[in-house]
């Protein structure tokens, strides 16, 4: 895990990685078309998110000194509504975090496949020797729950209704559900 750790950015150097794609769009990049609007997402989160001090409690009360290692890419809709609050909560709870772009090195989320495919985001919440403790990912309990009905009610509930509503709920919910899910694997 020590290797990928240290190929691993801070999200800053993540942030600049967004805005660089963003920006100048690599031929045959087949995301190229979502790397604004995943810049767009991310920087309206900044703006909006706070750190709510009851959850901070909450984790502070479990002691917790390891890292937060995160893979993701920024053009993921997943990962631009969760990635920017996962990351400034823990660092404001004086916890390292870095995120390990998935297209660069396939290796790594190639051992944490959610059913079989490689979804990000995904947190790894890591000990202080940096083993694994837990993971969480790709997305909080409702969007999960927003995704099963969508592929079990295709005809009734459409691609983009479900897209609609599941970006709704991460422009309202500001990562507050994924921040609690992931304080409650450490």
């Amino acid at each position: 895990m020590k290797k990928y750790w240290d190929k691993s950015i801070s999200f800053e150097a993540y942030m600049a990685v967004a805005k660089d794609r963003a920006e100048n769009p690599a031929d045959g990049d087949d995301h190229n078309e979502y790397y604004e609007l995943g810049l767009q997402r991310m920087e309206r989160t900044l703006k909006t998110f706070k750190v709510n001090a009851e959850t901070l409690e909450s984790l502070k009360s479990k002691n917790f000194g390891g890292k937060i290692l995160i893979i993701s890419e920024p053009w993921c809709g997943d990962a631009s509504a969760t990635v920017p609050a996962v990351s400034r909560f823990f660092e404001a709870a004086g916890n390292e975090v870095r995120i390990f772009l998935r297209d660069e090195d396939h290796s790594l989320i190639n051992q944490f496949l959610t059913n079989g495919t490689q979804s990000i985001p995904m947190v790894l919440i890591l000990n202080e020797d940096l083993t694994v403790k837990n993971v969480w990912g790709p997305r909080p309990k409702y969007g999960l729950e927003l995704l099963k009905k969508f592929k079990e009610n295709q005809d009734t509930y459409p691609r983009e209704d479900f897209y609609n509503d599941l970006q709704v709920y991460y422009a309202k919910n500001r990562g507050a559900d994924a921040i609690e899910e992931i304080i409650n694997l450490i």
